[in-house]
Parts: structure tokens; C-alpha cells; sequence
């Protein structure tokens, strides 16, 4: 919950505005809207100005409910160093700030004790982000896999609920290819989705889960097989089988992979994922999963520190 002090100082403000209809006890209290909040407490006063510049104080005054993730003035300020911008040429490109703004809006009212932690959560704008839980509190992951922590929670509006984070959201920019491309660790795997023709498949709409091998796995599958990288990307036909066999069609978080149940691939084929998060490949091999929920615009990625096969 927001600190006593600072609830007390939004209270005093926003009676002093004239937001609420009336101040004390008596049926004719009234919540402020989720937009009269942002008005009324000086540390939103940058995401006040964003909403009225992205013409959004109208649709988030009516009647919801929603769920805001409210960034404050120095999570904006972060913002503007991180993008290269002024406030005034963030707030004068309004295509850029509705999807920004509504990227932080649910549609629905969804209080701390609700939030459907490490699952995939889609706002307004669409996307997705997620919640996890840590020991420091409730962490966002947003599309470009930068996390927020949440400051403060259920501030209750008269049309939904206020949430506090300290950093603003962005959505995806990367597709599951293009996120692949940026990680260094992940160069034979981009080399191979190349040489078998699965760039166009893998930018596509999805959305996909992939399971993605590191080079230092790609190394082992080569020892393995005994054949040298050059031999291994010029047979498409068994790279496109492998790669396939790597691609869920749908996106599973790792809260939601389905534990000791056969999981169908795009390969056709299955493997299994155990409670420490072990791969049971067609062959009986093990694979660990070193890494998850990387978030791509269409898709999510899982990391492996072994190239899982389909049987023969």
C-alpha cells in the first residue's frame, strides 16, 4: 500500500483541487477517478501531461474499470534519457505516447491480491507484460524485457484500481528473430533458422514458444553427431526438422508449461519438461531450461544449454 504520509498528501491535494465532491464522512464522498489521481499527486504530474497530450483523460475517466500502472515523474525522466528525448518531443508524438500510455491500462480492475503472477497479462494497447513475485515485491517485465518494480498498490479510484512502478513500460519492438539476432549467445541459432528458410516463419504473426539453444549447445550437438557446422546447416532438411521440433505454436510462459505432460511441437513430435525444468527429448536426452520468458512481439523464448532431437 502507498506510505501513510503520501496517501494523507494526495487526500489533502486533491480535496484542495476540488476533485472529490465533497471531503469527509457522508454519503457524498466519491472516489476520484483513476485520472483525477494522476492529477492530484504531484509525483504523477508528467503522466497527467502525457494522458491530456494523448487525448486519454476522457476514455480513462469513464467508466472502466481499469487497472493504471502509474509511473511517477522519475520513472518519465528515466524514460527520456533511455529514448534520447525532451519531455516536450515525447509528449508531441502522440502515435508514440497513446501506445506507450495505454500499454499501462487494463481492462479490467485487477488488485495486488488478483495479479495473475508470472502469466501473460494484455493491456489496452496490446502485447503483453508480465508480474513476478521476488523478494523485493512484485516485478513488471515489460515487451522489451526491461523491469519495473512496484512501488505501491490498490489505490482505489471510483473507475478501477492505481498501481505505482517506478520505471515506464514499453511494448515488444523485436519479433522472436530479431530478439535472437541481439543476443550474441545465440549466433548458430540465428545461422541455422537462416539456412533453413525459418526467418519469415519465425517473424510471422505466432504467436510461438521457442526453445532456444545456446552456441555452446549447438557445439555439444555437433561433437555429438560428429560433423562440423558447415555440414550440419547445409542439411535443410534435417536443420528444418530439428529447429521445428525447438517451436511450440502458442505462447507458454514457464508458469504455464505443462509439467510432465507430453508437449507437441510444430515438428509434429513431443518431448516432456519436468519439475526442475528438464527436457525429455524424443531420444531420451536431457536438456535444461537455463533461462525463460525472454518476450519478443510474437512469442516468448526459453533457453537450453543442449539441442533437444526428435526421434529418428
Amino acid at each position: 500500500m502507498m506510505r501513510r504520509t503520501s496517501w494523507w498528501h494526495w487526500l489533502a491535494t486533491v480535496c484542495m483541487a476540488g476533485l472529490l465532491s465533497a471531503c469527509g464522512s457522508g454519503s457524498d464522498d466519491k472516489d476520484p477517478t483513476v485520472v483525477e489521481i494522476a492529477q492530484g499527486d504531484p509525483q504523477f504530474s508528467l503522466l497527467a501531461e502525457a494522458v491530456v497530450a494523448a487525448d486519454l483523460a476522457g476514455t480513462l475517466s469513464g467508466a472502466g474499470p481499469f487497472t493504471v500502472f502509474a509511473p511517477t515523474n522519475d520513472a518519465f525522466a528515466s524514460l527520456l534519457t533511455e529514448l534520447g528525448v525532451t519531455k516536450q518531443q515525447l509528449l508531441a508524438d502522440k502515435t508514440l505516447l497513446r501506445a506507450v500510455l495505454q500499454y499501462h491500462v487494463l481492462g479490467a480492475q485487477v488488485p495486488k491480491v488478483s495479479v495473475p503472477v508470472g502469466k501473460a497479462i494484455t493491456p489496452l494497447q496490446g502485447g503483453i507484460f508480465k508480474i513476478d513475485s521476488t523478494t523485493g515485491g512484485l516485478v513488471v517485465t515489460d515487451g522489451r524485457n526491461r523491469q519495473a518494480r512496484i512501488l505501491a498498490t490498490d489505490v482505489m479510484a471510483s473507475n478501477g484500481v492505481v498501481h505505482v512502478i517506478d520505471k515506464v513500460l514499453l511494448p515488444a519492438n523485436k519479433t522472436l528473430v530479431a530478439t535472437a539476432q541481439s543476443l550474441p549467445d545465440f549466433s548458430i541459432l540465428v545461422e541455422a533458422v537462416v539456412a533453413a528458410g525459418l526467418v519469415d516463419t519465425l517473424n510471422g504473426n505466432g504467436p510461438f514458444t521457442v526453445f532456444a539453444p545456446t552456441n555452446a549447445a549447438f557445439a555439444k550437438l555437433l561433437a555429438e553427431l560428429g560433423v562440423s557446422k558447415e555440414q550440419l546447416l547445409a542439411d535443410k532438411a534435417l536443420l528444418t526438422q530439428v529447429l521445428t521440433y525447438h517451436v511450440l505454436p502458442g505462447r507458454v510462459l514457464k508458469a504455464d508449461v505443462p509439467v510432465g505432460s507430453a508437449i507437441v511441437t510444430v515438428q509434429g513430435q513431443t518431448f516432456t519438461v519436468d519439475s526442475t525444468l528438464t527436457i525429455t527429448d524424443g531420444r531420451g536426452r536431457k536438456a535444461r531450461i537455463t533461462g525463460t520468458d525472454v518476450l519478443a512481439s510474437n512469442g516468448v523464448v526459453h533457453v537450453l544449454d543442449t539441442v533437444i532431437l526428435p526421434k529418428p
